[in-house]
């Protein structure tokens, strides 16, 4: 009669095991699991008109999501056009510190769920010298050569 109770237990264990998540059960399904590891964000890009929202895994770098960001972005049409490269962009939590976020970090171990995006600023300083050089360059090259300043109106 022991085993016969030992057997049905056995079975019992067996047949729990392979049935999906019941309420009361201690453990969940796997395909629970990834679910409850999923994050609701608000990305709130620098010069655009309201927040983008969506969904991210708590595991997922800051890097993707700046670049998912990008391309929800250009996806909805939205302006001014930032173009796709996530080198060019920062990441900061929009009740944190002033530092941005690192690239190579999870986006789940900021804590935060509210996030600004902008554009890095050596970038547009780069680009702003460079269009500057390109539109006065006889001017610069009279004040060299006469030690002269002319003016631009």
């Amino acid at each position: 009669m022991e085993r016969g109770l030992d057997r049905s237990l056995e079975k019992r264990v067996r047949v729990s095991r392979s049935l999906p998540f019941m309420p009361g059960s201690s453990t969940l399904p796997k395909k629970n699991q990834n679910k409850s590891n999923r994050l609701l964000i608000s990305v709130t890009v620098v010069g655009s008109a309201g927040p983008l929202r969506f969904l991210v895994n708590a595991d997922e770098l800051v890097m993707a999501v700046i670049e998912q960001t990008l391309k929800s972005y250009a996806h909805e049409g939205r302006l001014p056009v930032l173009g796709s490269d996530f080198n060019k962009f920062l990441l900061y939590c929009a009740h944190g510190g002033s530092d941005a976020l690192s690239p190579n970090e999870t986006i789940g171990s900021f804590g935060g769920r509210n996030f600004v995006l902008c554009k890095k600023r050596g970038i547009d300083l780069a680009a702003a010298e460079a269009a500057a050089k390109s539109t006065s360059g006889w001017k610069s090259w009279l004040n060299k050569s006469f030690h002269l300043k002319i003016s631009s109106h």
